[in-house]
């Protein structure tokens, strides 16, 4: 029945921020962006590597949600990295505060987290 995941939607408070944050820092690339006048809400297309992933939402005034990595609902949103080291190194060239690395003592495999602008929680996972 389920072949893959299509895509993720994130809300976010800051479009412009977010934006800047998810192609600038985390370096995805827009696909589409469009401009809803009557939800007065932008909707940004991104990609990674030419795979369609993550919808990018703005609203009016949407409302906080809790997004601590250990809150009920969605824990986090991994992205894998083939050098740990390097790209937490490319987060904090953009003042992007990251936690120390640790590693997973089921994997053996290293692993961080970060936030994006709102505080959703991201990782990465070294393969």
């Amino acid at each position: 029945m389920l072949k893959q995941i299509h895509h993720i939607a994130i809300i976010c408070s800051d479009y412009e921020r977010s934006k800047l944050f998810y192609t600038r820092v985390l370096g995805l690339e827009i696909v589409r962006e469009v401009y809803r006048l009557e939800r007065q809400s932008y909707k940004l297309d991104l990609s990674l590597n030419g795979q369609y992933i993550i919808e990018l939402f703005s609203f009016p005034d949407p409302p906080p949600r809790s997004s601590g990595p250990e809150a009920r609902g969605l824990r986090h949103l991994a992205f894998s990295v083939t050098d740990i080291e390097q790209a937490v190194a490319k987060l904090h060239t953009h003042s992007v505060i990251t936690e120390p690395i640790r590693i997973d003592p089921h994997t053996g495999k290293r692993f961080t987290f970060f936030t994006d602008p709102d505080g959703l929680p991201l990782e990465l996972y070294e393969l």
